[in-house]
């Protein structure tokens, strides 16, 4: 039998890329957005719908056929707007929860976020009993939130669910609004650009490592479980802003132009060693090489437009 998956938010960044990886599958492809995707994310065999999430009775009238799997990548992406990044991170997964508690799905991927390990120390782990208050935004309280309310689904109805709390994804075909695409945009149309010192350690993980594990989550027996998705290795901002500098040998970082808040956290990164047994998963990719490639997509992106 053929199998069918839903990809909430399959018009976006991981998404893409998570149905392009479906279609080599030979799956049915569906994907549920607030908008339509645009030219360079969409793709020929997927069936593209419109529907808000957090609206319990669009989603009732939208998804009509049943699913194998359904991946929640959904959510809105400017967090300034507290209203609906509430509503669709967290209402948003708790009806699409509702919804397909009695479906007999096979399983429910839930992307969560590494903001929701709160202000624990670095290498974080995956922790259950975190407080509201030591998440420090709207956006991390409100995927917390969901996961929390995953969970109790899990213990009270079994139902199959796994949260993948992703920390900092990259590669080609994301969006300008994200720390190395700016980077690698401003050297290569040669600009002078602002950034912080780049004191800060962040974990950056390649776009197909991060779909290699939704696979490896939906084929395997586990649910109920939380799991840090990352490299383990985290790199200095300002190290990361040299290297694409150098590489592109083009443009002009302003450092210390942008003031790092009060409750900016030095070093961002998980222990992935959860994932690594339990899910038989590692990251493959390096960071050079991730980056190599996603530098020469915005290369040709950037040519293409010249031309």
């Amino acid at each position: 039998m053929k199998k069918k998956i839903l990809i909430v938010g399959g018009s976006g960044f991981i998404g893409y890329h998570l149905a392009k990886k479906c279609l080599d599958y030979k799956w049915d492809v569906t994907s549920i957005s607030s908008k339509k995707p645009n030219l360079i994310r969409k793709l020929k065999k997927v069936n593209y719908t419109i529907c808000d999430i957090s609206k319990k009775n669009k989603i009732k009238k939208v998804i009509k056929s049943d699913y194998n799997y359904v991946v929640n990548l959904g959510g809105y992406v400017n967090h300034k707007n507290k209203t609906k990044t509430y509503q669709s991170h967290y209402l948003g997964c708790k009806n699409l929860c509702d919804f397909f508690v009695n479906k007999n799905i096979d399983k429910f991927i839930q992307m969560g976020s590494s903001i929701e390990n709160g202000k624990q120390s670095s290498p974080q782990k995956e922790t259950e009993n975190i407080k509201y208050k030591n998440v420090p935004s709207t956006y991390g309280r409100s995927k917390l939130k969901a996961t929390n309310y995953l969970l109790k689904l899990y213990k009270k109805n079994k139902f199959p669910g796994i949260i993948l709390r992703l920390y900092l994804a990259y590669g080609p075909k994301q969006d300008n609004n994200r720390i190395i695409p700016i980077i690698i945009n401003s050297c290569l149309e040669n600009k002078k650009f602002d950034c912080s010192e780049g004191k800060q350690y962040r974990d950056f993980i390649y776009v197909d490592d991060v779909v290699n594990v939704i696979m490896k989550s939906l084929k395997s027996n586990i649910v109920g479980e939380i799991f840090n998705i990352a490299t383990g290795k985290p790199k200095q901002i300002k190290l990361i802003i040299k290297k694409i500098n150098k590489i592109i040998n083009r443009g002009v970082p302003n450092y210390g132009k942008i003031k790092m808040r009060k409750d900016e956290i030095m070093k961002l990164y998980p222990n992935i060693n959860k994932a690594k047994t339990k899910l038989n998963w590692r990251p493959k990719i390096s960071f050079e090489k991730g980056l190599k490639k996603t530098i020469n997509y915005y290369q040709k992106l950037s040519y293409g437009k010249k031309s």
